[in-house]
């Protein structure tokens, strides 16, 4: 019972330390904000507003916004990640990691705060759902929370994979920009991957936030024909979150 009281407490602090700091909420928010309307707007407007190229009549913010979501979920979770760094520079990580608590509970807390967080923001950003014309209805929330969550859950496993290793701040930040960015715009949430050169897709696949962006499109837009089922992107995000959060624990206990 102490060590899932472990998950919780680290769980709760994380959730206490995000939402106590507004100008991180509305900060997050900013990214996604600039694509959609900023650059979602500039290549609508230069390639065509309606897209009929996709399989369906859309418009190029619609076509874009899950895999908007999926950049929020991957930034949030990702950076949210970095508490470890944090409290690894202030000497915090080394208390808890001589607490009398396994260090599989530390690792668990923080994928799972961090995963709380980004499907946090995410919500967010489907307020803004309707300014890009897409309908969300009570059915589309329904799978969309708890596939928010999946994916957030695998992004923040690779962020505290990479913070356990990592002592310094610009360390990690430079590490994940340089993981991150090639992640999404390889995972399809820019444009479709159907015509993308051979080495393009190859590396889309063994992309994990390519089945995160696919199962959202595939939930907010059934117009638009999915790369691959529905099932199968959920039991490879199923997948990579468990890979990702047994190698992070795994690299936890080797600090111990």
């Amino acid at each position: 019972m102490k060590r899932f009281r472990a998950v919780y407490i680290i769980w709760l602090r994380d959730l206490k330390r995000h939402f106590r700091d507004r100008a991180r909420i509305v900060g997050s928010l900013g990214s996604p904000i600039i694509f959609i309307f900023i650059l979602g707007q500039g290549i609508g407007s230069t390639i065509g507003q309606n897209l009929t190229a996709f399989g369906a009549n859309i418009d190029y913010k619609e076509f874009m916004f899950p895999g908007i979501l999926g950049m929020t979920v991957l930034f949030a979770g990702v950076f949210a990640s970095v508490s470890i760094v944090w409290d690894r520079e202030f000497g915090f990580l080394k208390e808890m990691l001589v607490a009398p608590v396994p260090s599989w509970s530390i690792a668990l807390g923080k994928v799972i705060s961090g995963a709380t967080i980004a499907s946090f923001q995410g919500c967010l950003m489907l307020l803004l759902a309707p300014l890009v014309g897409v309908s969300v209805t009570p059915l589309m929330l329904a799978q969309l929370i708890p596939t928010l969550f999946l994916v957030s859950f695998s992004m923040t496993g690779m962020g505290v994979l990479v913070a356990s290793r990592l002592k310094s701040m610009q360390g990690f930040q430079m590490i994940m920009n340089f993981i991150m960015m090639p992640m999404f715009f390889i995972s399809g949430a820019m444009f479709p991957l159907a015509n993308a050169p051979q080495w393009m897709d190859t590396l889309s696949k063994i992309d994990p936030l390519t089945y995160g962006v696919d199962a959202l499109r595939g939930i907010m837009l059934p117009d638009i024909p999915s790369r691959y089922p529905f099932t199968t992107d959920i039991l490879m995000i199923l997948a990579i979150s468990v890979t990702m959060l047994a190698i992070a624990i795994s690299a936890f206990s080797r600090q111990t």
